[in-house]
């Protein structure tokens, strides 16, 4: 478990800027497929992503879960520079948090090196928002976050508003961002 650092946190009055990314699956040779945002001014962001090339590894038990066929993302999905582009343009300078750091790094060091592109944000694992305690409460949070968003599908632009709201919650903000 991560240790919480107070110099990490942000600004308590300002909303944490949340990242989601749904893959083609979870091992080695998996890939974005697509990201959602909620900003810290309450904007939402998603794309889908289109599998550069040589992207071919496709897990079915992974689309089971997003339930995003590899040919929607294909004939959607933005191409991966643009991607990579949209993202350095919204997130330029900040800090971004997730609750499966590990995956989202490797899958964005993946878009921004087969873009070709330096990414100019930090991400950071959600987890230094919070003390130990409210670590433990994360999912009840998540749980009370998409009953109060109403939130029924796995994609990544409802996690990341449901992280961002449990979190909200968490920080004791009231009943979550508005």
């Amino acid at each position: 478990m991560v240790p919480a650092r107070a110099v990490d946190r942000p600004n308590l009055g300002a909303a944490p800027c949340v990242i989601d990314i749904e893959a083609s699956g979870f091992g080695r040779h998996s890939y974005p497929i697509e990201i959602g945002l909620a900003l810290a001014d309450g904007r939402g962001l998603c794309t889908l992503v289109q599998p550069a090339d040589d992207w071919t590894h496709w897990d079915t038990s992974a689309e089971r879960l997003h339930g995003i066929r590899r040919e929607v993302a294909r004939q959607h999905g933005r191409p991966v520079a643009e991607v990579a582009d949209l993202l350095n343009r919204e997130l330029d300078g900040q800090t971004v948090y997730s609750d499966a750091w590990a995956y989202d790094y490797s899958w964005l060091s993946l878009l921004f090196d087969t873009a070709g592109r330096s990414q100019r944000f930090k991400l950071e694992h959600l987890r230094v928002l919070l003390t130990d305690a409210q670590a433990d409460r994360l999912a009840d949070g998540k749980a009370m976050a998409r009953a109060h968003l109403h939130v029924e599908r796995h994609r990544a632009s409802a996690d990341a508003r449901t992280l961002q709201w449990a979190v909200q919650w968490l920080l004791g903000r009231g009943d979550g961002p508005n």
